[in-house]
């Protein structure tokens, strides 16, 4: 690691493809290194494009390190208590008229929405996760007892460059649209919702700077994030575009990249 790099107040860190392996897994060594790295006054904090109904299972694997930024940055999840807040999502009559006009442009589009009580699935979406006791099977636009944190939208027909340019010139500045490396799937979030954002106003709120933070991710929803942050480490097996935003190259995520990366750092403190 270069010694010119400022010694991090926080790392922030996605989840999969990321911190934990193909098999959603943490080896001991990782386990050791986070804990470490906490004990020296350095926090973690994950933020990844789960949402709150995939983290309560993660508290096993990853330890309980208080919360998590989710939903490319739409809500904080607190592990201790199941609960999300900070919600920033999609007005309801905004989120109809923009599914409706991305509907008009593609007839086989189906959608799912992720709030903090449950997601909600349209009949035709295809998911090869299970949907949770707390889900529900709906016209994504009828349900607005909640506040939508990321829109989802898969079409079958259509190969993913040619879906995603047509959902990206449907919803223009009306949502962002992202990509976490989920085939044939496009997740939006409301306008200015990405996980930098959500990084930034956390840092505001605990007085960290952009420069104090050291972030980690693989995919293009978490080059924003990247660029933000004062240190940018992309792990070896990730997207050609992210990789080429970082400051740093990790090792792969199976060979446990972020903690090789943070034992390094524990020399120095």
């Amino acid at each position: 690691m270069n010694s010119s790099v400022p010694t991090p107040r926080l790392i922030a860190t996605d989840l999969d493809g990321t911190l934990l392996r193909s098999d959603l897994t943490l080896s001991s060594f990782t386990r050791r290194v986070l804990r470490e790295i906490e004990s020296h006054a350095v926090p973690v904090l994950f933020v990844t494009a789960r949402p709150p109904r995939w983290m309560g299972p993660l508290r096993n694997a990853v330890g309980n390190y208080g919360r998590a930024i989710c939903l490319n940055g739409a809500c904080i999840y607190d592990f201790s208590t199941g609960l999300s807040s900070s919600v920033r999502g999609f007005d309801h009559d905004g989120l109809a008229q923009l599914i409706a006009d991305i509907r008009a442009q593609i007839p086989d589009v189906s959608f799912a929405a992720e709030r903090p009580s449950g997601a909600i699935f349209d009949p035709e979406f295809i998911t090869e996760h299970p949907y949770g006791s707390e889900s529900f099977i709906a016209r994504v636009e009828d349900a607005r007892d909640d506040v939508v944190g990321k829109l989802l939208a898969r079409a079958p027909s259509l190969a993913d460059t040619e879906f995603f340019r047509i959902v990206d010139d449907v919803v223009g500045s009306r949502a962002h649209l992202a990509y976490s490396g989920a085939s044939g799937l496009a997740e939006l979030t409301a306008p200015g919702v990405t996980k930098a954002s959500a990084l930034a106003r956390w840092t505001a709120d605990h007085g960290i700077a952009p420069q104090e933070v050291w972030a980690f991710g693989d995919m293009p929803n978490d080059i924003p994030m990247l660029q933000w942050a004062g240190h940018g480490v992309a792990v070896g097996n990730a997207h050609p575009d992210a990789l080429a935003v970082a400051n740093h190259i990790a090792p792969s995520n199976d060979d446990d990249g972020v903690a090789v990366v943070l034992n390094e750092l524990l020399k120095t403190l």
